[in-house]
């Protein structure tokens, strides 16, 4: 059955054209952030778990996760936690299958855990945290959709993927250098530095501007002094990241709510705003590319805690992603291409309503056009194999 492909030349330019360009970026600290991470670690345990006992991904969706902030009372050199961190875990997952029983309860709930272990160093999740598992058996209708899907599954939801390539300048100096501010190496170097990292880029002409927010670990900063020294510090790194990343200098903006005359400066306990001052729930933040890009073509599916085998909002997504990056990768001529795919609820993820391709391209259109047709038709046909690479972290979805 031929695929539905539609393929254009582009009627608007890329926002590395226009006057003014804005990207965001939520840290992996961020509560919005955190509450995708938590969800995505249940959903790829679950998996695992479904694959062990039936040899399958069975149904589920627990992509409805919330975080209400708790309280605390950072200090100089220390502070405490006063109010744990309330982290909501819900959503539809297979609890019985085949007269076996299976502890979602556990495994949610370790995975959460795990994962916030992981990604927040000085949070204790044991004593700051509370969580409330109201995860229940999905409904009837899609569960048995899910299980009566041939080899290539069916859509259960009628949803809309977008994607794009490549990144401007400015939408890749903001995805890194929030990557680079998390991560082990300069975690090590810099322990004072909290995972609630937010980066906001901005270009007016050829001029670019990044306001970065970030939470200061309290028990590694000593004293105002301290922390105006390490603030001076940690924004001389990014100027000089940031003026590598785009081959000029770039204006640097951070954590400009602090009044140091006064001592009120973004000071934490653990790292992450979640631990009193701000909420955060799934969907909220970065799309499957790790970014929030308002100039681009984007849904707001909330990717992360969908299931990986036939939530077309979530695989629709990150194939959309991965077409727009392999059609600019494999024809360099290709300045700018942004895909969008449609699913429609109980047919083949594999056969989607319509894939429609936008391409900045001045050469002949009509001598591309079949060879790009043919490559989105082949990674169409293989759309499968998303599915795997979720389950093993090997594709970013915040």
């Amino acid at each position: 059955m031929a695929r539905n492909i539609v393929i254009e030349q582009a009627r608007s330019v890329p926002p590395s054209q226009l006057e003014v360009e804005m990207v965001e970026r939520k840290g992996l600290g961020h509560p919005d952030t955190l509450a995708d991470g938590i969800v995505e670690e249940i959903s790829r345990s679950l998996c695992k778990e479904y694959v062990k006992e039936f040899g399958r991904i069975l149904h589920h969706n627990v992509d409805k996760g919330q975080i209400c902030a708790g309280g605390s009372e950072p200090v100089f050199g220390g502070g405490k936690i006063t109010k744990p961190i309330y982290i909501l875990l819900s959503g539809r997952a297979t609890f019985e299958a085949q007269g076996k029983k299976i502890p979602v309860e556990e495994i949610a709930t370790g995975a959460a855990k795990n994962y916030l272990k992981r990604t927040v160093r000085n949070i204790d999740v044991e004593t700051g945290v509370d969580f409330n598992f109201r995860i229940s058996p999905g409904a009837k209708d899609l569960v048995e959709l899910f299980l009566r899907g041939p080899k290539v599954p069916f859509a259960n939801d009628t949803s809309l993927g977008a994607g794009f390539a490549p990144f401007s300048d400015v939408e890749r100096l903001v995805l890194s250098l929030e990557d680079h501010l998390n991560s082990p190496k300069y975690k090590k170097l810099h322990p004072e530095v909290g995972e609630d990292i937010k980066v906001m880029g901005t270009r007016v002409g050829k001029q670019v501007q990044v306001s970065v927010a970030v939470a200061f670990v309290s028990k590694y900063v000593s004293s105002l002094k301290d922390y105006i020294e390490k603030k001076a510090a940690l924004k001389s790194d990014i100027e000089k990241f940031a003026e590598k990343g785009v081959g000029r200098k770039v204006d640097i903006f951070l954590n400009t709510a602090d009044d140091e005359k006064k001592g009120s400066v973004y000071l934490t306990v653990t790292g992450t705003s979640a631990e009193m001052g701000d909420d955060g729930a799934v969907g909220r933040g970065n799309r499957v590319n790790g970014l929030i890009t308002p100039l681009r073509h984007m849904v707001l599916e909330a990717a992360a805690g969908k299931n990986p085998v036939s939530h077309t909002g979530k695989i629709y997504s990150i194939a959309a992603t991965q077409i727009a990056e392999l059609i600019v990768k494999e024809y360099p001529d290709v300045k700018n291409a942004s895909v969008l795919l449609l699913s429609q609820i109980g047919k083949p993820i594999d056969q989607p309503r319509i894939a429609s391709v936008s391409l900045a391209y001045e050469g002949a259109f009509e001598k591309i056009e079949p060879r790009i047709r043919s490559t989105v038709d082949h990674s169409l046909e293989n759309i499968t194999e998303i599915t795997n690479k979720i389950v093993e972290g090997k594709v970013r979805v915040f």
